[in-house]
């Protein structure tokens, strides 16, 4: 299958239905007339009536009777929404209130005139606008609309009528809706109710058959609605078509393309092709071939930028395509896009130079097998001249500086006269010519050339210091002068204008990498920021700030600034459209904001303080804007799934602990539990025991119940320290007294080992948390006892070297168990062997993390030949000296 045989994916979409994951949108209904009277609002409040006795929850948003008795008749038995009242000129004025629309909760609303301007102050410019808010919000909208409304017709309905109407509505808003019914009424019947007062009152009846109501008029309003309507039918039927796959008579599509000029004027142009486009049920291209004459012109460009958004909001598809020779450009991309129809604007003026052909004339002749339409307009087309004076100030500078640059060259050549002929003459003219026009630009160029003629005359050609020429030949070297001095002239400029387009374009396209790159590493939302502040704002000479949503999906400014309105960055968020300065809704806020759209959901709003900027005024530079735009949304795109995953990562982690401390606990708490169980079983026994069989058996229990202790205290102790960190209380102490309170509380456990302890005499202070430090001696001291036989020996060592102060605790039973000795202070890590001992893991844990507070080191290392060696090393500083009174307290 072909491209162009391929059927259209979103018309496809359209026909297969909704995505089922994406809320629902309201369904509009379009009751459509050749003008006023005809019986539209009649119509849909004949409807509405229906819908409510079918259990659906109707109201009126807005409907106008203009006096008409049947139609007010209607309005009764339907709710009809409060309007918003204005006050404007001292009265009030009341206008549609989207709010309580909004927020009413009814399943269907009339809002009538969909073609109404809304009041300034309002939240859009346009009805229409509105209707598609309540259409997104899953609100279905009945609505009434006559054909000179339309935007594609407007142009036609007033040259029939000879009024223009300033009211319309986008023809893609007529295109989406669900369903247009056609209200109809022959021109005779229209003119009888006229006569009878039902379409206006009494008074305005005669002015109205005499303009608007000409039978003529009338006749053709009607036929435009029917083909308007029957175009609409066509594409419905395109639609089945394409859903059922029906390829026999497929034939090649047609494909329409306007091409334009950067004038204002060309808007009109761009309705007549939407209209032609709509007759022939065709997509069309809007073609602008950006030539280096235009490239560098303001207005060129803010014109540009108008029909760009007029093409759009027309439906068709806008394309900028740069370019030397136009007729060549313009051929070029219609075989690129299979185009069959070229239209143009036909212009009675002619060039003024009798060898210039008319653009019109060369397509023809250069490629007859595309269609070429020729359109007369009405208004008199003006082509932006090349030499237009955007910046007065600056050309006039461009003209005296090429002024004294012509001067510096006329004395310069009176200078080498008696070296030089006339011939050489002339090129150091020329020269200069070339030079002005490169760095000055067209005007300067063409002023220096008609300069350096009148100086060559006047200065150098006999009789000299006057314009009469005595010989005729020189009248031909002027002309020639003069001829190549503007050839070369205009073909530098052009070469400088060029040059300055690349330069243009290498700018934007190392703008946009240098943004992408920057985005590209940026892994949190204050990387973000910064490359907000430090790339874009540079870049476009504006301030700018990010708009995101927080943890509640509420916006907030990321900085703080006096332009960023939140209630108009929400609305952008939600709807996923531009609003602000420059844009048709909320047009009156101070800056623009343009949605962050990502690919898989709405990201933010960057809201951009635009003023006066030239570089939104140009397409080029708001292409760029929408592409950051772009990179911007992936990037916080990115950056909210890597937090997605960070999240992610710490519940496996906080899962993978809670399985781990369930299981340890499990097993190690079961021990002295089963323990205290059965040895309380035992004293339940009717058989008596001895008082010796009582006593040991309580000694038993207690100590099965000091094993329990010491678990759950360990790990409550390291929960609180891992959660709140740990709180040290420093004092100074005798590493050997700390050590033998140690030793003493952990007597009964080491019973009978033997428990060697080595201090030298003149061991000086240590400033620690001596209850913490205790703590780490006991649950080693406790850890040597549960793994080492009866018969070891076990010694406490304590030095002080440099800095640092040492205890090694050691042992002479299994040893470590393999692998490597610092997971032993893992929390829940317990050697291979201990299986059958209790403990979870939890002493060595909270020995390193008591340890680690004091800013100090702990580690195991094997003991020759056996057992094993855990060496505490803790910062040392020598204690401050104390006076007898202190000693004394």
């Amino acid at each position: 299958m072909s491209l162009e045989d391929r059927p259209d994916p979103d018309e496809l979409l359209q026909v297969i239905g909704e995505d089922p994951h994406q809320p629902r949108r309201g369904q509009l209904k379009i009751f459509f007339g050749a003008c006023a009277g005809v019986g539209k609002t009649y119509a849909m409040l004949k409807e509405a009536h229906q819908r409510q006795s079918e259990g659906v929850s109707v109201a009126i948003g807005i409907v106008e009777t203009h006096g008409r008795q049947e139609t007010q008749a209607l309005i009764d038995g339907l709710p009809v929404l409060p309007r918003k009242e204005y006050q404007r000129q001292g009265r009030v004025v009341t206008e549609f209130d989207l709010d309580a629309a909004l927020a009413s909760g009814y399943q269907l609303l009339l809002v009538d005139e969909l073609a109404h301007s809304n009041i300034e102050g309002s939240r859009h410019a346009k009805r229409w606008q509105d209707v598609e808010e309540l259409l997104d919000a899953g609100i279905d909208v009945y609505t009434a609309l006559n054909v000179q409304h339309l935007d594609s017709l407007n142009e036609v309905v007033g040259g029939i009528v000879g009024v223009r109407v300033r009211e319309t509505v986008p023809d893609r808003i007529f295109d989406r809706a669900a369903d247009v019914l056609l209200v109809d009424l022959p021109p005779d019947d229209l003119l009888s109710r006229l006569s009878a007062g039902k379409v206006y009152l009494a008074d305005s009846v005669a002015h109205a058959r005499q303009n608007f109501f000409r039978r003529g008029n009338l006749i053709a309003l009607r036929e435009l609605a029917l083909r308007r309507v029957a175009d609409r039918v066509n594409a419905d039927v395109h639609v089945y078509r394409i859903s059922h796959a029906i390829r026999t008579v497929w034939p090649t599509r047609e494909l329409l393309m306007v091409c334009v000029s950067a004038d204002s004027a060309q808007e009109a142009l761009i309705r007549e092709g939407a209209r032609l486009a709509q007759q022939l049920q065709t997509p069309w291209i809007v073609l602008h071939v950006d030539t280096p004459q235009e490239s560098g012109q303001i207005k060129a460009q803010e014109a540009l930028v108008r029909l760009a958004a007029s093409a759009q909001h027309a439906g068709a598809e806008f394309a900028n395509i740069a370019g030397q020779d136009v007729a060549h450009t313009i051929l070029a991309y219609a075989r690129q896009r299979n185009a069959t129809k070229l239209i143009l604007g036909n212009s009675s003026a002619r060039s003024i130079w009798p060898w210039r052909t008319r653009l019109s004339e060369r397509l023809a002749r250069s490629n007859p097998e595309i269609g070429l339409l020729l359109l007369r307009m009405d208004t008199v087309q003006r082509p932006i001249r090349p030499l237009e004076l955007e910046q007065p100030m600056a050309q006039g500078k461009a003209l005296s500086i090429a002024s004294i640059i012509c001067v510096v060259t006329t004395l310069l050549a009176e200078k080498l006269l008696p070296f030089f002929e006339l011939s050489n003459v002339i090129m150091l003219f020329l020269i200069t010519v070339v030079f002005i026009a490169l760095r000055l630009g067209r005007l300067a160029g063409v002023w220096a050339s008609l300069l350096s003629v009148a100086f060559f005359d006047f200065f150098f050609v006999e009789p000299r210091y006057s314009f009469s020429v005595t010989d005729t030949q020189y009248v031909f070297t002027f002309g020639v002068m003069l001829g190549v001095a503007l050839i070369i002239g205009q073909l530098a400029a052009k070469l400088q204008a060029e040059a300055r387009a690349a330069r243009d374009g290498e700018r934007r396209a190392a703008a946009l990498t240098r943004v992408s790159r920057d985005l590209a590493g940026a892994l949190a939302l204050e990387q973000v920021l910064a490359v907000c502040r430090d790339t874009l704002e540079p870049l476009f000479e504006m301030q700018v700030v990010l708009v995101v949503p927080d943890q509640q999906n509420q916006l907030v400014a990321t900085r703080h600034t006096g332009f960023v309105e939140l209630s108009v960055a929400q609305w952008v968020f939600d709807h996923m459209e531009a609003a602000g300065n420059g844009t048709e809704t909320l047009s009156g806020a101070s800056a623009l904001y343009l949605p962050l759209k990502g690919p898989m959901a709405p990201r933010g709003v960057l809201v951009v303080q635009s003023g006066g900027a030239a570089s939104l005024r140009t397409p080029d530079g708001r292409r760029l804007l929408d592409a950051c735009c772009f990179t911007l949304a992936q990037a916080l795109e990115r950056i909210h799934y890597v937090e997605i995953a960070q999240d992610t990562v710490l519940r496996m982690e906080g899962e993978k602990m809670r399985n781990t401390l369930l299981s340890a606990v499990s097993h190690d708490l079961r021990t002295p539990l089963t323990v205290i169980r059965g040895l309380a079983e035992t004293l339940e026994q009717p058989k008596g025991l001895s008082e010796t069989e009582r006593t040991d058996i309580a000694r038993s229990i207690r100590i099965e119940s000091d094993e329990l202790r010491r678990q759950v205290s360990n790990l409550l102790d390291l929960a609180r320290m891992q959660s709140e960190g740990v709180k040290l209380h420093k004092e100074w102490h005798a590493l050997g007294e700390i050590v033998g309170i140690a030793v003493a509380r952990c007597s009964a456990a080491l019973q009978p080992r033997k428990v060697v302890t080595e201090f030298a005499v003149d061991l000086p202070l240590i400033e620690v948390d001596g209850v913490l430090l205790e703590r780490v001696v006991t649950n080693l001291l406790d850890n040597a006892a549960k793994y080492t036989p009866v018969t070891s020996t076990i010694s406490l060592r304590g030095l002080c070297s440099g800095q640092s102060m040492y205890l090694m605790i050691s042992d002479d039973g299994p040893g470590l168990p393999p692998g490597d000795p610092e997971r032993l202070f893992d929390t829940f890590t317990r050697g291979q062997k201990e299986s059958s001992v209790a403990g979870v893991g939890l002493g060595l844990g909270l020995c390193r993390t008591i340890i680690a507070a004091h800013g100090g080191t702990i580690s195991a290392k094997p003991r020759m030949p056996h057992g094993v060696i855990f060496e505490i090393r803790l910062p040392w500083k020598a204690a401050p000296r104390m006076d007898g009174d202190e000693l004394l307290t």
